[in-house]
């Protein structure tokens, strides 16, 4: 049976991902769809019934179902369990399965980018409470990072995630982001802040040390204001395209047995999607 793939969102037009596995599908001569399926909240259990069904062989979830799919699966990755939310999915008879590549996708890009950066990065500031924090801030302490500062317009926010993730991770006021940027080797922004239609993220890089990694996980556009201004002050930036791209790997090699690589083609491929050309 041909492989029939998915991303499941709403709504879920704006989403890349069946640019990034169809070139994938057609560099490898491979026969498989993947398509775009807009599942309201309320009927998301029903698809999932047709996933089980055998109606796909598996495929992606985007927002707003990540954290209620966790609950659907029947069996999750303890990357899924630990972030509390699930973003590929699979068959395995009539059991579904759930992981969540965010993070390994995260690591990826980060070592494609700024090779041994964990070697060099003791302390990492993270903006941002919600999933992706969650996500990021686990992987971070995989990663031995020895101190994770999460800062959060909703200061409760900060704490309860940081008192679940445990040692190594502390939460801060939102007022102190620009002071704690001195402080940290590596700043990652996990909030839609800066996002294209979305208000500015509003913090002051002044106090930056050249050579700090500053890693945005927005992707659109290509180049936020937080990194170009990173750049200026001498840091090295990280965009939210690489993160899409290495996090849509392992879906991909599950459902049609190839490993696909992320080449600068695919990059300027999604990059051109992106600008509209």
């Amino acid at each position: 049976m041909t492989p029939r793939c998915f991303v499941l969102g709403h709504p879920v037009a704006h989403s890349r991902s069946p640019l990034i596995h169809g070139s994938w599908l057609a560099e490898h001569g491979l026969a498989g769809s993947y398509e775009r399926v807009d599942v309201a909240p309320p009927d998301l259990a029903a698809f999932v019934t047709r996933l089980r069904a055998g109606e796909f062989t598996g495929g992606n979830v985007t927002v707003p179902h990540k954290e209620a799919m966790l609950g659907l699966v029947d069996h999750a990755t303890d990357a899924a369990r630990a972030i509390g939310a699930v973003n590929t999915l699979w068959r395995e008879g009539e059991r579904i399965c759930g992981d969540n590549t965010d993070v390994s996708g995260f690591l990826a890009h980060l070592d494609a980018t700024a090779p041994g950066w964990d070697r060099r990065v003791g302390t990492a500031l993270v903006l941002g409470s919600g999933g992706a924090a969650r996500g990021i801030a686990f992987g971070l302490k995989g990663r031995g990072i020895g101190r994770i500062i999460l800062v959060n317009r909703s200061r409760d926010r900060a704490d309860e995630l940081a008192s679940t993730l445990g040692k190594s991770v502390e939460a801060a006021d939102w007022a102190q982001r620009d002071a704690l940027v001195s402080e940290a080797d590596l700043v990652v922004n996990t909030t839609a802040l800066g996002m294209h239609g979305q208000p500015p993220l509003e913090i002051d890089l002044a106090h930056l040390r050249p050579g700090t990694i500053v890693d945005d996980i927005v992707y659109v556009p290509l180049k936020t204001p937080l990194l170009i201004e990173a750049e200026r002050r001498g840091g090295v930036p990280v965009d939210g395209l690489g993160m899409l791209l290495h996090q849509a790997v392992p879906g991909f090699a599950r459902w049609f047995g190839v490993t696909p690589a992320v080449t600068p083609a695919l990059r300027a491929k999604l990059e051109a999607d992106i600008l509209g050309h």
